[in-house]
Protein backbone atom coordinates (compact mmCIF):
# COMPACT_ATOMS: atom_id res chain seq x y z
CA UNK A 1 0.00 0.00 0.00
CA UNK A 2 1.60 3.48 -0.95
CA UNK A 3 2.13 5.85 2.08
CA UNK A 4 0.39 9.01 1.86
CA UNK A 5 1.93 12.59 2.37
CA UNK A 6 1.37 14.40 5.12
CA UNK A 7 -1.86 17.26 4.99
CA UNK A 8 0.66 19.71 4.88
CA UNK A 9 2.74 18.73 2.15
CA UNK A 10 2.82 19.60 -1.35
CA UNK A 11 4.09 17.12 -4.37
CA UNK A 12 5.89 19.52 -6.68
CA UNK A 13 7.61 18.42 -10.03
CA UNK A 14 10.54 20.69 -11.90
CA UNK A 15 13.22 20.38 -14.02
CA UNK A 16 16.79 20.29 -14.44
CA UNK A 17 19.43 19.23 -17.27
CA UNK A 18 19.41 15.46 -17.48
CA UNK A 19 22.62 14.00 -16.51
CA UNK A 20 24.75 12.41 -18.55
CA UNK A 21 24.08 9.00 -17.50
CA UNK A 22 20.64 9.05 -17.96
CA UNK A 23 20.34 10.08 -21.52
CA UNK A 24 23.08 7.44 -22.29
CA UNK A 25 21.24 4.75 -20.84
CA UNK A 26 17.97 6.38 -22.57
CA UNK A 27 19.67 6.36 -25.48
CA UNK A 28 20.81 2.48 -25.28
CA UNK A 29 17.24 1.52 -24.56
CA UNK A 30 16.27 3.07 -27.33
CA UNK A 31 18.94 1.43 -29.69
CA UNK A 32 18.55 -1.83 -28.51
CA UNK A 33 14.58 -1.50 -29.44
CA UNK A 34 14.85 -0.39 -32.13
CA UNK A 35 17.53 -3.10 -33.31
CA UNK A 36 14.58 -6.11 -32.28
CA UNK A 37 12.36 -4.16 -34.21
CA UNK A 38 14.94 -4.37 -37.08
CA UNK A 39 15.79 -7.97 -36.47
CA UNK A 40 12.32 -9.09 -36.79
CA UNK A 41 11.54 -7.15 -40.33
CA UNK A 42 14.73 -8.47 -41.68
CA UNK A 43 14.54 -12.26 -40.30
CA UNK A 44 10.76 -11.63 -42.24
CA UNK A 45 12.72 -10.19 -45.57
CA UNK A 46 14.87 -12.95 -45.32
CA UNK A 47 12.42 -15.77 -44.76
CA UNK A 48 9.72 -14.67 -47.57
CA UNK A 49 12.64 -13.60 -50.34
CA UNK A 50 16.28 -15.26 -49.43
CA UNK A 51 17.54 -15.03 -52.96
CA UNK A 52 16.41 -11.31 -53.84
CA UNK A 53 18.87 -8.81 -53.43
CA UNK A 54 16.93 -6.20 -54.63
CA UNK A 55 14.76 -7.01 -51.79
CA UNK A 56 17.17 -7.22 -49.06
CA UNK A 57 19.06 -3.94 -50.41
CA UNK A 58 15.74 -1.66 -49.69
CA UNK A 59 16.35 -3.02 -46.19
CA UNK A 60 18.81 -0.40 -45.08
CA UNK A 61 16.66 2.69 -45.88
CA UNK A 62 13.63 1.05 -44.63
CA UNK A 63 16.16 0.93 -41.40
CA UNK A 64 16.46 4.14 -41.82
CA UNK A 65 13.23 5.86 -42.08
CA UNK A 66 12.10 3.67 -39.22
CA UNK A 67 15.13 5.32 -36.88
CA UNK A 68 14.01 8.59 -37.64
CA UNK A 69 10.47 7.86 -37.32
CA UNK A 70 10.79 6.58 -33.57
CA UNK A 71 12.93 9.63 -32.45
CA UNK A 72 11.24 12.60 -34.57
CA UNK A 73 7.67 11.63 -34.15
CA UNK A 74 8.55 10.77 -30.41
CA UNK A 75 10.35 13.70 -29.46
CA UNK A 76 7.56 15.60 -30.78
CA UNK A 77 4.99 14.02 -28.69
CA UNK A 78 3.16 15.04 -26.21
CA UNK A 79 5.55 12.47 -24.40
CA UNK A 80 8.35 14.72 -25.45
CA UNK A 81 10.76 11.70 -25.41
CA UNK A 82 11.24 8.64 -26.64
CA UNK A 83 10.37 4.95 -24.66
CA UNK A 84 14.19 5.00 -23.28
CA UNK A 85 13.94 8.77 -21.91
CA UNK A 86 10.71 8.27 -20.62
CA UNK A 87 11.76 5.40 -18.64
CA UNK A 88 14.22 7.78 -17.20
CA UNK A 89 11.83 10.78 -17.14
CA UNK A 90 13.64 12.73 -19.19
CA UNK A 91 11.92 15.15 -21.80
CA UNK A 92 13.17 17.12 -24.88
CA UNK A 93 12.46 20.86 -24.95
CA UNK A 94 13.82 23.96 -26.58
CA UNK A 95 15.91 25.94 -24.75
CA UNK A 96 13.29 27.89 -23.00
CA UNK A 97 11.59 24.10 -22.12
CA UNK A 98 8.67 24.55 -24.44
CA UNK A 99 7.72 21.15 -26.55
CA UNK A 100 9.96 21.17 -29.84
CA UNK A 101 7.82 20.24 -32.97
CA UNK A 102 8.22 18.02 -36.06
CA UNK A 103 10.70 19.44 -38.14
CA UNK A 104 12.86 20.34 -34.97
CA UNK A 105 13.19 16.88 -33.69
CA UNK A 106 14.26 15.94 -36.96
CA UNK A 107 16.76 18.16 -37.57
CA UNK A 108 18.07 17.17 -34.22
CA UNK A 109 17.89 13.65 -35.29
CA UNK A 110 20.23 14.18 -38.45
CA UNK A 111 22.49 16.14 -36.21
CA UNK A 112 23.60 13.62 -34.41
CA UNK A 113 24.89 12.35 -37.63
CA UNK A 114 27.58 15.13 -36.67
CA UNK A 115 28.35 13.44 -33.47
CA UNK A 116 29.75 10.64 -35.08
CA UNK A 117 31.62 12.80 -37.35
CA UNK A 118 33.51 14.35 -34.82
CA UNK A 119 34.94 10.86 -33.62
CA UNK A 120 32.34 11.20 -30.65
CA UNK A 121 33.21 13.98 -29.06
CA UNK A 122 30.16 15.34 -29.99
CA UNK A 123 28.37 12.64 -28.26
CA UNK A 124 30.61 13.43 -24.63
CA UNK A 125 29.86 17.16 -25.15
CA UNK A 126 26.77 16.90 -22.54
CA UNK A 127 29.00 15.36 -19.46
CA UNK A 128 30.67 18.60 -19.85
CA UNK A 129 28.56 21.76 -21.01
CA UNK A 130 26.85 23.44 -18.66
CA UNK A 131 23.14 23.04 -19.66
CA UNK A 132 24.05 19.43 -20.72
CA UNK A 133 23.89 19.63 -24.49
CA UNK A 134 25.50 17.69 -26.78
CA UNK A 135 26.46 18.53 -30.39
CA UNK A 136 23.43 18.14 -31.65
CA UNK A 137 21.26 19.86 -28.96
CA UNK A 138 23.60 23.03 -29.42
CA UNK A 139 22.92 23.32 -33.18
CA UNK A 140 19.34 22.58 -33.03
CA UNK A 141 18.80 24.67 -29.98
CA UNK A 142 17.32 22.27 -27.70
CA UNK A 143 17.54 20.56 -24.19
CA UNK A 144 17.17 17.34 -22.50
CA UNK A 145 15.71 17.91 -18.91
CA UNK A 146 14.47 15.67 -16.18
CA UNK A 147 11.43 15.75 -14.33
CA UNK A 148 12.34 15.85 -10.66
CA UNK A 149 9.61 14.83 -8.13
CA UNK A 150 9.56 16.08 -4.47
CA UNK A 151 7.79 16.95 -1.30
CA UNK A 152 7.40 20.23 0.05
CA UNK A 153 6.64 19.68 3.72
CA UNK A 154 5.71 23.26 5.18
CA UNK A 155 5.67 26.74 4.06
CA UNK A 156 9.66 27.22 4.08
CA UNK A 157 11.03 23.73 2.89
CA UNK A 158 14.13 23.61 1.01
CA UNK A 159 14.10 21.68 -2.31
CA UNK A 160 16.50 20.00 -3.93
CA UNK A 161 19.75 22.02 -5.02
CA UNK A 162 20.40 23.30 -8.44
CA UNK A 163 18.48 25.06 -11.21
CA UNK A 164 15.22 24.56 -12.63
CA UNK A 165 12.63 25.98 -15.14
CA UNK A 166 9.47 27.71 -13.76
CA UNK A 167 7.81 27.83 -16.77
CA UNK A 168 9.35 31.52 -17.55
CA UNK A 169 12.97 31.21 -16.63
CA UNK A 170 15.56 29.18 -15.30
CA UNK A 171 16.03 29.97 -11.39
CA UNK A 172 18.05 28.79 -8.24
CA UNK A 173 16.07 25.73 -6.50
CA UNK A 174 17.40 27.28 -2.67
CA UNK A 175 16.92 30.58 -1.50
CA UNK A 176 20.23 32.48 -1.61
CA UNK A 177 22.36 31.97 1.60
CA UNK A 178 21.23 35.94 2.67
CA UNK A 179 17.59 35.00 2.66
CA UNK A 180 18.42 31.69 5.02
CA UNK A 181 20.01 33.57 7.79
CA UNK A 182 16.80 35.66 7.88
CA UNK A 183 14.65 32.98 8.87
Amino acid sequence: MMQQPPPHALAKTELAYAPYWRRAVAYVIDWVLLWAVWLLIAIGVFSVAPNDLQTIANIGPVFGAIAWAYFALLESSPARGTLGKVAFDLIVADVHGDPIGFWRASARYYLKILCWLTLGVGWLMPAFTPRKQGLHDLIAGTLVLRRVRYFVIGPDALTEPGEHWDGRRWVASIPPVANMEQR
